[in-house]
C-alpha cells in the first residue's frame, strides 16, 4: 500500500493562503489576504443577514484571520471553511449592506502577492449599527486629543480622538491649519529598535498639536488622519484643500540606515534634487507608502512639473520656506537639529499646489536615544509646543486676508497713506512676493491695499506700495 504524506496544510497545485488583514478607513473597509500567487476568486453578497462571500479558487487557508475592531462600521465577523473539496470560502458578516470591490495587487516591498477587497456602505457613510466609529465618537464628545500612553509590548495608544474642525464663517474666519499625522493603518512607517511605530507616534504628536491649535483664538485644526487607517499621499493632500487650509504641517519621525543619525528636520519641497543624501533617502522612504496601497507614484510623476510651475507663479514654495523656518527655529531651542536650515525633497505629501506645506520630521525613530523620548509624552508635548510657536510666528507676519489675525481694511489703508504710498507697474518676470519683498512690505499688507485674493498678478498691472 502506498502513502502519501503532506508536510503542510495544502494539496498539490493549491494557493496557499497565508493569513488576512483588514483595517478601516473614513471612506471604506480594506480586507487583505496573503496569497503565495494570484488566486482566482469569487465575490458576492447575500442577504437576511448581510453576508459577504468570498470563493478562493483551488486555495487553502494556513494562516489565521483577523478579528474584526468592535467600532468597525461595516463587519462584525469573519469564518472559514472548505467548499467543494478544493476551493476555500471566507464569509465575513456584515453589519450593513456594503459594495464591494475586489482587485490582485502583485508584490511590493515587504508584501506578497494579496488579493484585496474594499468594502463601502451602500448607505454611502461609514456608520456602525453596533457601536458609534471611533470619529462618530469623538464628534459627539467634548474630550480633547489625550495623553499618549504605552501598552504591554511596546505599542502606543495615542489618546482620544479630535473633533476636526469641517467648516468656518466667511468673513473674519479662523486660520485653518490641516495637521497630517504621517503613515497609518497597513503602513507603520519606521519602526524603532524598542518596538514603536512611527504611525503611532505621528498620530500622538499630531492630536496634540490639534489640540493646542484649537485652544488658541483664531485657529482651528484639521487632523488629516484621526485613527489608524491608511491614506494615500494625495488623499491627504485632497482633504485639506477640501477644509481650504491656509497650511499643511505634516508629522513624521522616520528613520536613517545609519542609527547614530539623530535630531529634527523640518522639509519642504523642492523644485529640483534633494539638499542631502539624507532628505533623498528619506523622501524615496516616505513616498513608498502609496506602493502600499497599490498606486505607483512613478505613472503620476508628469504632474510634478505642471504643480511646480504653479506653485512659483502664486509663491506656495516661498511661503512655505518661510513657515518651516519659523518651525525649524523653534525646534533648534528644544534641542539638537539634524540640519540647521530648511531641507528640500521631493515629498509627494508637501505638493500641494496652494497651500504652504512642510514636513516635520520630528527626530529619528532609529536612534535609541530619540526612540526612547519619542515615547515619552512630556517630550510629545514639547515638540507640540514649539511647531505651534513657529506656526503662530508665521501667521503673525503674514496672515492670510480675512482671517482674525489679518489687519483689517481700515489699519492697512491708513498705514498706506500715513508715509506717502508709491506706486509699483508689474513687469514680466515679477512675483508679488519680490515685490513685497523689494519694498520691505508684509505680503498680507499688499494683498489687502490692493484688495487681492490671491498672488495672481498680470502685467501692466499697477499696484500701491505703502510707506514706510
Amino acid at each position: 500500500m502506498l502513502v502519501v504524506c503532506f508536510t503542510d496544510l495544502t494539496f498539490a497545485g493549491q494557493v496557499a493562503v497565508n493569513g488576512a488583514r483588514m483595517w478601516t478607513g473614513p471612506e471604506y473597509t480594506r480586507f487583505v489576504v496573503d496569497v503565495e500567487s494570484p488566486v482566482g476568486h469569487q465575490v458576492f453578497a447575500l442577504d437576511d443577514p448581510h453576508r459577504l462571500v468570498i470563493d478562493l479558487i483551488d486555495a487553502r487557508l494556513q494562516g489565521d484571520l483577523p478579528e474584526p475592531a468592535a467600532e468597525d462600521p461595516v463587519v462584525a465577523n469573519l469564518r472559514s471553511g472548505i467548499r467543494e473539496g478544493d476551493d476555500l470560502r471566507i464569509v465575513l458578516d456584515l453589519k450593513q449592506q456594503v459594495r464591494a470591490k475586489s482587485f490582485n495587487l502583485g508584490p511590493s516591498g515587504s508584501h506578497g502577492h494579496r488579493l484585496v477587497i474594499d468594502l463601502s456602505p451602500r448607505s454611502g457613510t461609514m456608520v456602525a449599527s453596533s457601536k458609534a466609529s471611533p470619529r462618530s465618537s469623538a464628534a459627539s464628545s467634548a474630550k480633547a486629543a489625550g495623553l499618549a500612553s504605552i501598552n504591554p509590548g511596546g505599542s502606543i495608544n495615542p489618546g482620544e480622538e479630535h473633533l476636526s474642525i469641517r467648516s468656518t464663517k466667511p468673513s473674519n474666519r479662523d486660520l485653518i491649519i490641516a495637521v497630517d499625522a504621517g503613515h497609518g493603518g497597513k503602513d507603520p512607517g519606521a519602526v524603532g529598535g524598542g518596538g514603536t511605530r512611527e504611525k503611532d507616534i505621528t498620530l500622538a504628536i499630531s492630536r496634540k498639536l490639534a489640540q493646542r491649535i484649537d485652544a488658541k483664538p483664531g485657529m482651528r485644526a484639521v487632523l488629516v488622519r484621526d485613527g489608524d487607517y491608511f491614506l494615500h499621499l494625495r488623499k491627504r493632500i485632497e482633504i485639506a484643500r477640501e477644509h481650504r487650509a491656509d497650511l499643511f504641517v505634516s508629522i513624521h519621525a522616520d528613520a536613517f540606515k545609519d542609527p547614530r543619525v539623530r535630531g529634527s528636520s523640518v522639509f519642504t519641497l523642492s523644485a529640483g534634487g534633494a539638499t542631502s543624501e539624507a532628505a533623498r533617502w528619506i523622501a524615496e522612504r516616505e513616498n513608498r507608502a502609496d506602493l502600499i496601497g497599490g498606486v505607483d507614484l512613478k505613472q503620476r510623476d508628469d504632474l510634478l512639473a505642471s504643480v511646480l510651475l504653479e506653485m512659483s507663479q502664486n509663491a506656495t514654495i516661498e511661503l512655505s520656506g518661510i513657515a518651516a523656518s519659523k518651525v525649524l527655529s523653534k525646534l533648534q531651542r528644544l534641542g539638537e537639529v539634524h540640519q540647521q536650515r530648511i531641507q528640500q525633497a521631493g515629498f509627494a505629501v508637501l505638493k500641494s499646489p496652494d497651500i504652504p506645506s512642510m514636513l516635520v520630521e520630528t527626530a529619528f525613530i532609529s536612534n535609541p536615544d530619540e526612540e526612547k523620548r519619542l515615547r515619552n509624552a512630556s517630550y510629545q508635548n514639547k515638540l507640540a509646543d514649539a511647531i505651534l510657536d513657529g506656526i503662530i510666528e508665521y501667521f503673525a507676519e503674514y496672515p492670510p486676508p480675512g482671517t482674525r489675525f489679518a489687519k483689517t481694511p481700515a489699519q492697512t489703508l491708513a498705514q498706506a497713506t500715513t508715509s506717502g504710498a508709491r506706486q509699483h507697474r508689474i513687469e514680466p518676470g515679477d512675483t508679488l512676493s519680490e515685490i513685497a519683498g523689494r519694498y520691505n512690505v508684509r505680503l498680507s499688507v499688499l494683498r489687502d491695499i490692493n484688495q487681492l485674493q490671491g498672488d495672481q498678478i498680470r502685467v501692466g498691472q499697477v499696484l500701491i506700495i505703502p510707506g514706510s
